[in-house]
């Protein structure tokens, strides 16, 4: 039989929700805040959002992916405080504040049996306005080129295309794959075809034994260390974008992002830590 004080702890419970009893619901985690956008800065913001749930018991980090147009348009919504996004902002993105918190580079990439190493400009602009459209042209294995695209909103198309002076409607697309995964898949799976994705990203996937490689451009290797020196030539910056007067749990987000204590979440992604000045 219930006691009186053990109905009133009941009680309590219903009109609060919170855990007054002992037990508490959500982990004692009583605000939520939200991260969406590019689905190569999302396994980095997971990261640092367990480390931040960790040290503020009471702030749920939720992180989901989409692009960072998503992200973008997010943040200007309200449907999340933080976007996440892998290139500059635009001139009509102005209205919007951006935190760098670390750079990547974009780099190509081909199954692991392809015998090239190395592709310069040209030759890229060639393979992805279908002016190239076999192997052998390049010096690589006779075979029909399989050109892998990017979706309409992925920063890292717009990378790319702004890099290689294109415009979308000149690429000759094979395939059309999303997250970096995706591309990355599909690439793993089909021996004659070439895509492009976050450096980051493919040097992980490289080291746990998945069948692609990164190729050099204009002779510069595709690794995280040129992209940290500055010599490889197409790179980007990943940011935590915001719209208006930041909430409190956003900015104390971001500057988690930026101390140099979390920086080997950063590393462990394959990505340049950047410092807030």
């Amino acid at each position: 039989m219930s006691t009186p004080s053990h109905l009133a702890c009941l009680l309590l419970l219903a009109s609060t929700a919170i855990s007054a009893c002992g037990g508490d619901a959500a982990a004692g985690r009583t605000e939520t805040l939200i991260l969406t956008g590019s689905s190569t800065v999302a396994p980095l913001a997971t990261e640092l959002g367990v480390r931040f749930e960790e040290q503020n018991p009471t702030i749920r980090v939720d992180v989901q992916s989409g692009g960072s147009s998503r992200g973008i348009a997010d943040a200007r919504s309200g449907h999340a405080q933080i976007g996440m996004a892998s290139r500059a902002l635009k001139a009509s993105e102005s209205d919007l504040a951006a935190e760098t918190i670390a750079r990547d580079g974009v780099g190509l990439i081909v199954h692991a049996s392809n015998p090239l190493t190395s592709l310069d400009a040209e030759a890229v602009r060639g393979i992805y306005t279908g002016k190239i459209t076999d192997w052998s042209e390049l010096g690589g294995t006779p075979g029909r080129i399989t050109v892998v695209n990017k979706a309409e909103g992925r920063a890292t198309l717009a990378v790319f295309l702004e890099h290689f002076g294109l415009e979308s409607r000149d690429v000759h697309a094979d395939v059309i794959a999303g997250e970096n995964e995706q591309a990355i898949k599909t690439i793993a799976g089909t021996t004659s075809s070439i895509g492009y994705v976050s450096i980051g990203t493919a040097e992980i996937d490289i080291e746990a034994g998945i069948e692609i490689k990164l190729l050099a451009l204009d002779g510069v290797p595709a690794t995280t260390a040129a992209v940290a020196d500055g010599s490889y030539p197409m790179a980007r910056p990943l940011n935590l974008v915001t719209f208006g007067d930041r909430t409190d749990w956003a900015q104390r987000f971001i500057d988690f992002a930026h101390d140099p204590k979390n920086a080997d979440l950063i590393l462990r992604e394959s990505f340049v830590p950047i410092s807030k000045p």
